[in-house]
């Protein structure tokens, strides 16, 4: 596509809409296919599936694989959709939705911590010390929503999902600084497919083989992982893809601050998931704490477009 043109107004609205709304459904779904699919084999066909497509579509526009770039990708695939997607899927088997959500909301925190190349820059930055303070202390009001009710296995359940949201920050960045020559619909290809045959070993290795039937999974389910195939892993994606060669990248990372809303008002409204008011009040305090870290971005872009 060529993006040196000015882009249609309503193609860019329905691409927000698709990482705004798909992206926060997308807890949902994994929720309604838990139901009669193991965690490890649901993403691993999702992944395979999603990844098979993608890379079939490049070779029949001609593309071919280079060794080194292929495997950069594969083991950055493995990083953010094995190890940080793959978590949030594995967690809502012991936490709701939209509390996963709540927690993956503090991804730009992580963000600013690893990325050791603008650490000079971010840690002179007040604002975004205080945001990363405000951010952490959103993070232990959640932890203390749970308090009288919280069972090990839900504690051991988020600090997994943390683990995630740190996978998906190192394998962004180490894609971010890692030089790569095949296209972005190939290298999300390749991602998809070797976190999926991960995703796959994982479910072997940890049983669930054993136990799964197909003829079990109800329609339900496969509703659900349909939804995580194609709207999830390919039109959410590709979209956002295509608006971060189309608009800035602080305007598309605004993504960050309807999923988690989303994500909650879908898993209490139709999965009928409880919320507190501390919970509410732990995804106010994280979204303020990504306000501010990203407020110096914001007012370059305003200063850029002024």
């Amino acid at each position: 596509m060529n993006t040196k043109t000015l882009p249609n107004s309503g193609l860019v609205l329905a691409a927000f809409a698709a990482i705004y709304l798909i992206w926060g459904s997308t807890y949902l779904a994994i929720l309604f296919g838990l139901k009669t699919m193991p965690p490890f084999l649901m993403s691993g066909i999702r992944f395979s599936t999603a990844g098979a497509i993608l890379l079939g579509w490049r070779f029949y526009q001609g593309e071919r694989p280079e060794w080194l770039p292929t495997l950069q990708n594969a083991f950055a695939g493995i990083l953010m959709l094995f190890g940080g997607t793959g978590a949030v899927v594995w967690v809502e088997q012991h936490i709701s939705s939209g509390m996963a959500a709540i927690i993956v909301a503090s991804m730009p925190f992580w963000f600013v911590l690893l990325d050791y190349r603008q650490w000079s820059y971010n840690f002179s930055q007040k604002i975004i010390l205080g945001g990363i303070l405000i951010g952490f202390a959103g993070i232990l009001t959640l932890f203390s929503s749970q308090t009288g009710s919280i069972s090990e296995k839900t504690v051991f359940a988020m600090l997994v999902l943390l683990a995630g949201c740190i996978a998906w920050a190192i394998g962004s960045l180490y894609l971010k600084y890692t030089p790569n020559k095949h296209s972005t619909t190939f290298n999300a290809g390749v991602q998809m497919l070797a976190a999926g045959i991960f995703s796959g070993l994982a479910g072997w290795w940890s049983g669930e083989t054993q136990h799964f039937s197909l003829a079990a999974v109800s329609s339900e389910s496969w509703l659900g992982l349909a939804y995580l195939i194609t709207f999830g892993s390919l039109v959410g994606y590709l979209s956002y893809v295509w608006l971060l060669s189309v608009r800035p990248v602080v305007q598309v990372g605004t993504y960050a601050y309807v999923n988690p809303v989303v994500a909650v008002l879908l898993g209490t409204l139709i999965a009928g998931e409880p919320f507190s008011l501390r919970q509410m009040l732990a995804l106010a305090v994280i979204l303020a704490g990504v306000l501010l870290i990203n407020l110096p971005k914001y007012k370059n872009l305003y200063l850029k477009t002024a």
